[in-house]
């Protein structure tokens, strides 16, 4: 089982990551850097809510995990 803390941070680096990749494509795809900045920001606070979610789920699922 992991921590919340170590939930936390590997949701905000990943978030950081994608935050990053959706301000390039929404600025490619929109040509404005406040568009594009607009949506990375939506797009990192859904995912990152989601994900964390996500996480703390399979942290309570025993299924699969080796114990040894």
């Amino acid at each position: 089982m992991e921590t919340r803390l170590r939930s936390i941070v590997k949701a905000v680096i990943w978030n950081l990551i994608g935050l990053l990749v959706m301000a390039g494509v929404g600025l490619i795809v929109t040509g404005s850097l406040a568009a594009g900045g607009l949506m990375a920001g939506i797009n990192t606070a859904v995912g990152f809510t989601t994900y964390l979610v996500y996480e703390r789920l399979w942290s309570r699922i025993h299924w699969g995990r080796c114990h040894g």
